[in-house]
């Protein structure tokens, strides 16, 4: 099933768990919108786990080797980024927010965090994607995992 992030076709309390694997939450401007959405459909102690890239990332050239490992924009900067086809249109927008940006958003859509998590680079992972290798990997974090829960 599709459906808008911010308006799921689901009653009030009707799941236990809810989980997004860099889902909606970057893609939108106002990311409380979904929290809230989300927190309408679980029921009271149901917990909602969603990852995100890690916003340290935004603040690295998206580089696996050396070049990679130097900072070239500011962690504070939440200008989204943005890709445009021929015509100029977005077709592909992700919203920077910091650590501090994505507890308060959680808070304030009424969930308690209860964790936060920050998986390390697997020592059996020797590939590159991307701009990841283990050479970054092993100094900087690529996910945050946050789990959270509706009181």
């Amino acid at each position: 099933m599709c459906a808008d992030a911010a308006a799921l076709p689901f009653a009030d309390g009707s799941f236990d768990l809810a989980c997004s694997a860099y889902g909606a939450l970057p893609f939108v401007a106002d990311p409380r919108l979904v929290l809230r959405e989300v927190r309408r459909v679980l029921r009271p102690g149901g917990r909602f786990v969603f990852s995100v890239t890690h916003p340290i990332r935004w603040a690295f050239p998206d580089e696996p080797g050396p070049e990679g490992l130097s900072v070239s924009a500011s962690y504070f900067d939440r200008t989204p980024y943005v890709e445009q086809d021929e015509d100029g249109r977005a077709v592909y927008v992700e919203h920077h927010r910091t650590l501090g940006d994505r507890v308060r958003d959680v808070v304030a859509s009424g969930f308690r965090l209860v964790d936060l998590v920050e998986p390390e680079w697997p020592e059996w992972n020797t590939s590159e994607w991307g701009g990841w290798s283990p050479l970054r990997g092993n100094l900087i974090p690529g996910t945050a995992i946050f789990v959270c829960v509706r009181d």
